[in-house]
Order: structure tokens, then C-alpha cells, then sequence
């Protein structure tokens, strides 16, 4: 049961807030503990491996297991979500518990994807981290603008999730089975169509190319949901069902080649959308891609280890980015860096930025350089020319994450277009406060932490955590990251100098085109969303002029000939009823004649008759008793004459 409970424990929280919704000063409290006891079971379950079936039908059967990489996960979700759901109850007053419930549901529902052992129980776990992730994004819904935003990253990774139902149906269709184990037993043909569906959707959901810019579109949310969906939950679905099920589908030979291009087309498209962005947002998110297309890189080059790691240090610094960029953002009263260089102003959030920053531009000893090492090796391993992207996309990533750091948290103001700095001193419309500082804090000193990955002995840990396999690393390679690295530092500062580093000497038109995913969703309208409202209109024209020709056509005809034949029913049939009728008419006023004349008559004329004759009998009432006896007297006679007759 324990396997069942860490998604009903945060569950079960963040239905406890909506209850308490009236005590705010119960929400913060509430929810931390939720989280740091749902923390300490998920330790206490890495430990034990921990399993629940349930038997939905003789079929069907719902399996949760912690076991492989997903005893990794269900420690980093609530570890990261801890500091993050503190930051947003110190910060997001409106409809805070409305808010925190989510995140915690949230947390649940990824905490039941990392335990699935079956496809049907997954596909639940995937729609609702998308339900969910779609309500956070939209939080603050009166604006039209969030919710359009929520609903294109919604529609975009549901068109990925297509690829996990074909694999879902797949599976049980050759085994009778959902279980993960029996992709085993699966058709060869049937194995590749898996392959391409889990592929599919990890990609839509971890924003690769082509799917990359909804990312974007989940900046609607609050800042605390963006660290929450970029660093351990929503995105990082995608690289943990490929860090999950890649090995039982290296049988599909152009499985981990396809993976490999992908995550490599993104990290590059990826990093050079976040070295030209202005948004601190914007700037983060591109590099989330970018970060798991290395993850991606490294499950194709079949080093599931790396991918692990990298995704455990990715989910730490780049949280932590995304809070200080939130106090940035609300200090400056503007998301765009040219307002920001708060150095000086917030010096003690500048400052534990910069862990992050180093993490992300992967400078020694930090953990997030050892990982990208990693990650490196495994790419020679398999490729040189996947060597040589992982390189540059490495370059990248330590060219935008130093530009971030000057940008924002700099301290001199020599930038053009800075009008209002005094001194690298910027206005202050909010000063951070302690939960928020706290927060960053938090996930600073577990990025720090992860520098131990360097100490003798952790290959073998990380091995063992994540059930795969590290490759061992040349000289050159850390020689030729380090190089690099250190000449993107020194670019982006010789940029800064030359007043140089937010323009990147890019006219504003084309920075603002090739920031936005170089072009992609405008290419997409142009090739794809154009294409598609043509084919849509002309198909409803073919429906006017063709379909619904008939359709109308076929409902004119019986029209016509009801019409037809009312028409000679009027004629014959009808016909015949009115002279019917006209019959009865006359013969009805003929009787009534004969009625009124004869039978009317005949009664009439009685009834005068009766009635004269009565009068005249009523004259013979004298009262005088010699009338009656000569009345009796010929009553007598005419009697006696009558009976003389008939006899």
C-alpha cells in the first residue's frame, strides 16, 4: 500500500486546503507538511521498492512499482516541489488556495506516473499531470490571454499523447496484457509503432523540436508554477518514460539514432533561442528545452545514467533559476532583462542565482557539469558528429546562462537602451522576503550539494540508482568543455562591455523572430496551421456547393412530389369527399324541410286539435247535474248503437 499512498498523501493535502480555503494562515503550513511527509515516504519507499496491484478485470490489472529510476523520482518531485509550493504561498495571493491545492495534486498525479509498472495505469497518471498543468497554467483565467496560452500547451502535448495511447493498445493488443514487462514479448512490426508512439510523446511533453514552443505558452502561469512544470513534474515526463522504457525498445534499431537527433535538433535550437531572448522567462524556458534534449542525447547514445542524473541536477538548479527570476521579475516591475541588473539592489538572491547559473553553464565542481560530462561521453561513445552537437549545444548552454546572470543580476549598467539606471542600481518595486529567499536558498544548497557527484565512488551510486550505465570519459573531453566554456563566459562579458550582450548586434525585428523558436510557430502557421484553415474552408465550400447540393436536393424532391401529389388528391380524392359532402348537405336540408313541414306539421295540428276539443269538453263542465244525465244518456246510446253495428 505504501506505493498507492505517495500519491494520496499530497492528494489527500491538497483536498485538506480546500477545506481550510477560509484560514489563509493554514495554507502555507498545511502544504509544506504535506509535501516534506510525502518527501520522507518517498525515501522510505526508495528504500523498499514498494508494490500495489489492483485487479480492475480478469483483463485488466492496475500495477504501481518503485523501482528503477522511479525510486530517483519519487524523492526528487516532493524535494523540488517543497521549497517551490513554500515560494508560491509566500507570494501568490490571489486564489492562493486554489493555487496550492493544484500544485499539490499536481505532485500527486506525477508521483503516480513515476510508480506506474502498466500503460493503463500511466495513460491515467499522463492526462492528469496534463489536466492539471493546464488548470495551473491558467490560474489567473480572467485574462483571455492565460487561458489561450493553457490551452495551446494542453492541445500540444495532447497531440504527443496520441503516440502513448497507439503504444498503450499495442501492447495489450499482442500480450492481453498492459504490463511494461510485456513489451518483451512484443512483434517486431508491432515493437516499431510502440517505438514511435512513446517517442511522440515524450517528445511533445519534454518541448522538443517540433513541439518546443508551447513552452513559451506555459509562461502564462505564475512563476512558482513554471519552476514546478520545468523542473521535476510536467517536462520531465517525456525524459523519464524514455529513461524508463528505452532499453526494452533497443531492439527497434533506428529507435535510439531517432531519439538522439532529436534531443541534439533541440538542444541547439533550443540554446540559441534562449541566447537571443529578452525575457527572463522565456530565456529560462528555452534552456529547459535545450537541457532535456541533452537528456535525450544521452538516452539515444543508450547511457539511461546520464540522462538520470542530469535530470536530477536540471530539476534542482533550473527551480531554483526560475524563483530568483520571479523575485527579479517583481522587483523590476517587468519580465524583460533590459529592465533588470539587480545586483546591487537584491545582492543576497544575485548571489545564490549564481549557483544555478554555474550549474546550467556546467562550470567544475558543480553537480550540473559533472552530469553534462557525462552526458558528453556517452555522445563520443556513440558518435563523433553527436560528440561534437553535444559540445556546441554545451557552449550554448554556458553562453546563455551567462548572459542571463549579467543581464539580470548584473551590476553595471552599461547595456544600451538602459535609460533610468543610476549606477547598475535599479529601482526596487519589491524587496524579497524571507520565505522567498528562503525558498531559493533551499534549492541552492541541493545544487551545491550535488557537487559530490564528483567524489570517488559516485559513478557507481548513480549507476546503481538509475539502473543504467555510465560511459568513462576521455581527458580531452572535460579539456574541450572546459574550453568552451570558459570562451562562452568570456564572449557574453566582452559583449557586455561593448554595450553589445541584450542586442546581440541583431536589429529588433529579426531578434524578436529568432527568439521566438527561430521562427517555428510562424513557419507552423505558414506550412501547417495556413495549409490546414484552406483545406478546412475549401472543404466546406466543396460541402456547400456539392454535399449539401444533394443533401438539398434529395430534401426538394419529396417536397415536390408531396406537392404533386397534394395537388391530385385536391383533384380526385378530395374531390369525391367534397361532393360527399355536399350530398349530405343537400339531403340534410331536404330532411330538415320535411321535418319542419310534414312530421312538425302533423304534430302541430294534433296538438291544435287536442287542444279544441278540449276546450269544447271543458264547456260541457257546467256543474249542473240535468246536463250530465243528458250527456250520460246519449253516451248510452251511442254505445249501444256502436255494439248494434259491429254486431
Amino acid at each position: 500500500m505504501t506505493a498507492l499512498a505517495l500519491p494520496l498523501l499530497p492528494l489527500a493535502t491538497a483536498l485538506l486546503l480546500v477545506a481550510v480555503h477560509s484560514k489563509p494562515r493554514l495554507l502555507a503550513p498545511l502544504a509544506v507538511s504535506g509535501l516534506i511527509a510525502t518527501l520522507a515516504l518517498g525515501v522510505w519507499a526508495a528504500a523498499r521498492e514498494p508494490a500495489f496491484d489492483s485487479q480492475w478485470s480478469p483483463a485488466i490489472e492496475m500495477q504501481l512499482s518503485v523501482e528503477g529510476f522511479g525510486r530517483v523520482m519519487v524523492v526528487l518531485v516532493p524535494l523540488v516541489a517543497t521549497p517551490i509550493v513554500a515560494y508560491a504561498a509566500a507570494t501568490e495571493t490571489d486564489a492562493a488556495p486554489r493555487l496550492l491545492a493544484l500544485m499539490l495534486a499536481f505532485v500527486a498525479a506525477m508521483l503516480l506516473l513515476v510508480s506506474a509498472a502498466d500503460f493503463l495505469t500511466l495513460l491515467i497518471a499522463w492526462e492528469l499531470v496534463g489536466a492539471m498543468s493546464w488548470a495551473l497554467i491558467a490560474h489567473n483565467w480572467r485574462d483571455p490571454a492565460n487561458v489561450r496560452s493553457a490551452s495551446q500547451a494542453f492541445i500540444t502535448t495532447r497531440f504527443g499523447d496520441l503516440g502513448l495511447y497507439l503504444a498503450a493498445g499495442l501492447v495489450y493488443a499482442e500480450t492481453g496484457s498492459f504490463a511494461f514487462a510485456g513489451l518483451a514479448g512484443v512483434d517486431r512490426s508491432a515493437l516499431d509503432a510502440i517505438a514511435a508512439g512513446i517517442l511522440l510523446a515524450a517528445a511533445a511533453k519534454s518541448a522538443q523540436v517540433p513541439f518546443s514552443p508551447w513552452l513559451f505558452s506555459a509562461m502564462a502561469g505564475p512563476t512558482p508554477v513554471s519552476a514546478l512544470l520545468h523542473s521535476a513534474t510536467l517536462v520531465a515526463a517525456g525524459a523519464y518514460l524514455l529513461i524508463r522504457l528505452s532499453p526494452a525498445l533497443e531492439p527497434v534499431d533506428w529507435f535510439l539514432p531517432a531519439v538522439a537527433g532529436t534531443g541534439l535538433a533541440t538542444a541547439l535550437a533550443g540554446g540559441i533561442v534562449a541566447t537571443i531572448q529578452t525575457h527572463a522567462k522565456r530565456i529560462l524556458a528555452g534552456s529547459t528545452s535545450a537541457q532535456y534534449g541533452l537528456m535525450f542525447i544521452a538516452v539515444g547514445a543508450s547511457s539511461t545514467a546520464a540522462a538520470g542524473a542530469q535530470l536530477v541536477a536540471h530539476a534542482a538548479f533550473k527551480s531554483l533559476l526560475f524563483l530568483s527570476a520571479g523575485v527579479a521579475i517583481h522587483a523590476a516591475g517587468a519580465a524583460e532583462v533590459r529592465a533588470m541588473r539587480l545586483g546591487r539592489a537584491i545582492p543576497l538572491v544575485a548571489a545564490l542565482s549564481l549557483a544555478g547559473v554555474l550549474a546550467l553553464a556546467a562550470v567544475p565542481p558543480i553537480g550540473g557539469a559533472w552530469t553534462k560530462e557525462q552526458i558528453v561521453s556517452a555522445a563520443t561513445e556513440s558518435s563523433a558528429w553527436l560528440a561534437i552537437g553535444a559540445l556546441a549545444a554545451g557552449f550554448l548552454s554556458a553562453l546563455y546562462a551567462t548572459r542571463y546572470q549579467l543581464l539580470v543580476w548584473g551590476r553595471d549598467a552599461t547595456e544600451e537602451g538602459d535609460a533610468g539606471a543610476l549606477g547598475g542600481a535599479r529601482r526596487v518595486h519589491h524587496r524579497p522576503g524571507r520565505a522567498e529567499v528562503g525558498s531559493i536558498a533551499v534549492l541552492a544548497c541541493i545544487t551545491v550539494l550535488l557537487s559530490a557527484l564528483w567524489l570517488p565512488g559516485a559513478r557507481d551510486v548513480v549507476e546503481e540508482a538509475t539502473m543504467g550505465e555510465l560511459f568513462g570519459g576521455a581527458a580531452w573531453e572535460f579539456v574541450a568543455a572546459t574550453v568552451l566554456i570558459a570562451a562562452a563566459i568570456v564572449l557574453a562579458r566582452l559583449m557586455l562591455q561593448r554595450g553589445s550582450l541584450l542586442s546581440l548586434g541583431l536589429s529588433p525585428e529579426f531578434q524578436a523572430s529568432a527568439g521566438d523558436w527561430l521562427g517555428m510557430p510562424a513557419a507552423a502557421r505558414l506550412l501547417v496551421v495556413g495549409p490546414v484553415l484552406a483545406l478546412s474552408r475549401n472543404l466546406a465550400g466543396f460541402d456547400n456547393r456539392v454535399v449539401d447540393a444533394g443533401v438539398r436536393l434529395a430534401a426538394a424532391l419529396p417536397a415536390w412530389l408531396s406537392r404533386l401529389f397534394s395537388l391530385r388528391a385536391e383533384w380526385t380524392i378530395d374531390g369525391v369527399v367534397q361532393s360527399v359532402a355536399r350530398m349530405t348537405m343537400l339531403s340534410a336540408d331536404g330532411s330538415r324541410l320535411t321535418d319542419e313541414a310534414a312530421i312538425d306539421g302533423a304534430v302541430e295540428g294534433s296538438a291544435r286539435g287536442i287542444g279544441v276539443m278540449g276546450e269544447a269538453s271543458r264547456r260541457l263542465q257546467t256543474g249542473l247535474s240535468h246536463h250530465y244525465y243528458v250527456l250520460l244518456a246519449l253516451g248510452t246510446a251511442a254505445v249501444v248503437a256502436a255494439l248494434a253495428v259491429s254486431l
